[in-house]
C-alpha cells in the first residue's frame, strides 16, 4: 500500500513577483497550490514546506551574481519575503524545513525541520542535522513510498528536491501545473533532466 507525501518547495514572496528573485507566475502558482492542498489534503500522509532561510550563506550571495552559483540577496531569514507565501501559510501545514542558513542549498533534503521563525546559530543547525531532523528521516518515519513535489522554481529547487527524492528511492512526481521555472529554456532543461532520472512529470488533475 502506498503512502504519499507532498513537498511544497520554496513558495515564498522572495521568489514571486516583486520579490528579490521573483519568478513570473509565482503568485499564481502559490494560489493553485493552496487550492490543490485544500482539495486533496486527505490524499497525503505527510505534507511539508521548504524555505530558503539564509542567514550568512557565504558565497551564495554576491554583489555581482552570475545567476548560476551566485545570486543577489534573497530568502533572508527573518524578513517578510522569506516567510511562506500568505496563500501557503494560511493552510496551517505543520512541518517546515529551512535550508541554506550558512551555505548554498537547493534541495529541500538539505534542510532541517524548524517550525519557528528563529535564526538558528551554526551550532544549532549542525546539531539538528546530526540529530537527524531532516526531510529524508521525516519521510522514512512516516512510511512514505511516493513523493509529489510542487513549488518554485521548477528549474532550480523543485528540480533538485525531486532528483533527491528519486535517489532516495521514492516514486516521485512533479506536478507541471503547480510549478514554474525561472525561464522557459531553463524549465525545458530541468524537465529533461528530471525525466531522465525517473521523475514523472504530470498535471495535478
Amino acid at each position: 500500500m502506498s503512502e504519499k507525501a507532498l513537498i511544497i518547495v520554496d513558495v515564498q514572496p522572495t521568489f514571486c513577483e516583486g520579490g528579490e528573485l521573483g519568478v513570473d507566475g509565482g503568485n499564481d502558482v502559490a494560489a493553485r497550490i493552496a487550492a490543490y492542498v485544500t482539495a486533496h489534503r486527505g490524499d497525503y500522509a505527510y505534507i511539508a514546506t521548504t524555505q530558503d532561510w539564509h542567514i550568512v550563506p557565504g558565497s551564495h550571495f554576491s554583489a555581482e551574481p552570475d545567476f548560476v552559483d551566485t545570486w543577489p540577496e534573497h530568502g533572508v531569514a527573518g524578513t517578510v519575503n522569506a516567510n511562506l507565501h500568505p496563500a501557503i501559510n494560511a493552510l496551517g501545514i505543520e512541518h517546515h524545513f529551512k535550508k541554506g542558513q550558512y551555505s548554498a542549498a537547493y534541495s529541500g533534503f538539505e534542510g532541517i525541520e524548524d517550525n519557528s521563525d528563529r535564526q538558528q546559530s551554526r551550532a544549532e543547525v549542525r546539531i539538528a542535522t546530526e540529530e537527524g531532523h531532516t526531510l529524508a528521516n521525516a519521510l522514512k518515519a512516516a512510511g512514505i513510498t511516493d513523493v509529489d513535489v510542487v513549488g518554485i522554481a521548477e528549474s532550480h529547487c523543485v528540480k533538485e528536491t525531486a532528483l533527491d527524492a528519486v535517489k532516495l528511492g521514492y516514486h516521485t512526481r512533479v506536478f507541471t501545473d503547480l510549478t514554474v521555472p525561472v525561464s522557459p529554456e531553463l524549465g525545458e532543461a530541468a524537465r529533461k533532466e528530471m525525466t531522465a532520472a525517473g521523475v514523472r512529470l504530470e498535471p495535478s488533475a
